[in-house]
């Protein structure tokens, strides 16, 4: 299980062949890499399963290959059959938002700690063969905000702007930006090329940019269509005979930060939140983290004397508020019994 979806298995991926399972989003959120938070945000997996679905159809009208099968109806969720009524159907055929999401499968070796923050990328490409996840997360940047990690890597001018140093706001991009970091240590990290390079194993890189630039283009024109900017994402990708193909799930507001009338979407609403409201466990996990990395420690939440808060009810109504009218407006169908976006997005402003 990840920290806000379960993963099912129901034909297990082989050397050479893919598998199939399937995606159950719950209501579950994470944030600063914490995994399962105290709370639970109504409607939120229902949001992130509709929305990402509705992206993977996108992305299929624009001939970029993904895992992505279909959804299940709500009555067919429970079933164990992949065929018949019971099967995968496309989002429109569904009479309410879904929560599961029927995908390929493919081969995700044991990651070996070396120690002293060391892990053996050869032994999971042994394993691997030529039908793996590829352990890299691949990054694409529209935007730049006030804290981001990517002024700490380069000068403005390194990414095409006029300009000496960074400026106290957000910086739109002249083009966007791909990054790889890792997916599977214990603290991400991000990669330079030649790194990634040999992480991504017989995936070739360029192929990985070129997919997230057109994922990015994608997830942009229908940002803009529906009067949302897209700022940032990710996507993670398989191997399989030769292709690569989009896995995961891509442009929800977990995996992706949106903004609205200035306003995030995304669930930066929560971080910020915790960052006003309760410093003392995002200190200590900071901490927790740098103590890890100077111990050589895998795990940095061994290491974490303080746990997260619960959210009070009322910033949990109106997370949830910001999930399904988001995913209202992004897709422009009324899944959700939910106030309009604008409502939605003013009642988060001064959380």
């Amino acid at each position: 299980m990840t920290s806000v979806k379960e993963f099912r298995v129901e034909a297990e991926p082989t050397a050479t062949e893919l598998g199939r399972g399937r995606f159950v989003f719950t209501d579950q959120y994470s944030v600063f890499d914490w995994g399962e938070m105290p709370d639970r945000v109504p409607k939120k997996g229902a949001s992130l399963c509709t929305m990402g679905a509705y992206n993977f159809e996108r992305l299929a009208e624009s001939d970029v290959p993904t895992h992505y099968r279909g959804v299940y109806r709500a009555s067919d969720a429970a079933g164990d059959s992949d065929d018949g009524a019971a099967g995968p159907v496309a989002l429109g055929d569904c009479d309410e938002p879904p929560t599961e999401m029927a995908i390929e499968l493919t081969q995700v070796p044991d990651l070996p700690y070396l120690g002293d923050g060391a892990y053996d990328y050869d032994a999971y490409h042994d394993a691997a063969g030529e039908n793996y996840l590829i352990p890299l997360e691949i990054v694409f940047r529209n935007t730049v905000p006030v804290g981001s990690s990517l002024r700490s890597r380069g000068s403005p001018g390194a990414y095409g702007l006029d300009a000496d140093e960074w400026p106290d706001e957000v910086v739109d991009l002249p083009e966007p930006v791909v990054e790889f970091s890792t997916k599977y240590e214990e603290q991400d990290r991000y990669l330079s090329r030649p790194e990634a390079d040999r992480i991504a194993g017989v995936a070739d890189l360029g192929a990985l940019e070129d997919l997230a630039l057109a994922v990015n283009d994608v997830l942009n024109r229908r940002a803009e269509e529906r009067g949302f900017v897209h700022e940032d994402g990710k996507i993670e990708c398989l191997y399989h005979a030769g292709e690569i193909k989009v896995g995961d799930v891509v442009g929800t507001f977990d995996e992706n930060r949106f903004s609205y009338g200035g306003q995030e979407l995304s669930k930066e609403v929560v971080r910020q939140y915790y960052r006003r409201t309760d410093p003392e466990w995002v200190e200590a996990v900071s901490e927790a983290k740098e103590r890890s990395r100077e111990t050589g420690v895998a795990d940095w939440r061994t290491l974490c004397d303080r746990s997260p808060e619960s959210l009070p009810a009322d910033v949990l109504d109106a997370v949830s508020d910001l999930y399904a009218a988001g995913t209202n407006a992004y897709t422009g169908t009324a899944w959700f019994d939910a106030p309009a976006v604008d409502d939605a997005v003013d009642a988060v402003r001064d959380l």
